[in-house]
């Protein structure tokens, strides 16, 4: 029986340029269980721009006029935050200013969680603590990223994504607990991070010497001299 040889399917260079595209400010974005809980019953979503450009500025109002006391008032900048950002998650981030919404969606966790930190008088050395963890990882992922290393999807829904981070804070914060709250999550989030990064990079260390020992045992004594013989000219 003759049969047909198997073709396979090329993918559009522009196509797999815009799939990365979406995947890597998706992955900067750092949402978590609940945005993924949500994302396929909000439909197409709201434009990311302008909803996070709208939950800044409610933000910055709250904080210069001074509205942001004691009490439940201070989950209402995180009901906002939420109630305009997570819709946005549909879309595909490919809009011309789309690549703002990771950063901006960053400045904007962190604004709120120093002015719920200072209007709850919660240590500032442990509101910066907090921010550096989420920085880092933040950064983490963008280094991987760029190296065409994409981190595990368990590590934002373990990092609980930065809507259920605000919302843990918001509410400790409402409730006159945030101190407490922000250190168990601190000290949650630095053993997450720091572990599953430290233990990845390992391992891509590792693998990387060991396809570079697999190519040294394939590679003729000839190439081997000519590689060495090439490296010492450079030098």
């Amino acid at each position: 029986m003759i049969t047909q040889p198997q073709v396979t399917a090329i993918p559009d260079p522009d196509e797999e340029r815009r799939r990365i595209q979406t995947e890597r400010l998706l992955a900067y974005r750092d949402d978590g269980p609940l945005v993924a809980a949500l994302k396929g019953r909000l439909g197409p979503g709201l434009p990311p721009v302008p909803a996070m450009l709208v939950a800044l500025a409610t933000v910055v109002v709250l904080a210069v006029t001074g509205t942001l006391g004691k009490g439940p008032i201070l989950l209402v900048p995180v009901l906002v935050i939420v109630a305009l950002v997570v819709p946005t998650a549909p879309r595909d981030h490919l809009g011309r200013l789309d690549w703002l919404i990771p950063p901006l969606l960053r400045g904007t966790e962190f604004l709120t969680i120093i002015l719920l930190g200072l209007a709850a008088d919660t240590p500032k050395w442990l509101l910066f603590v907090l921010l550096y963890i989420v920085g880092y990882h933040t950064y983490d992922t963008v280094y991987r990223t760029r190296q065409g290393i994409w981190p595990p999807a368990w590590v934002f829904r373990a990092g609980l994504g930065w809507e259920v981070r605000l919302l843990l804070l918001g509410v400790g914060a409402a409730t006159g607990l945030l101190t407490p709250v922000a250190a168990v999550l601190t000290a949650y989030l630095v053993v997450l991070f720091s572990v599953e990064s430290v233990v990845s990079w390992v391992r891509l260390d590792k693998a990387s010497a060991q396809a570079q020992a697999d190519q040294d045992l394939e590679q003729s004594p000839e190439d081997a001299a000519e590689q060495a013989t090439g490296d010492a000219d450079a030098a």
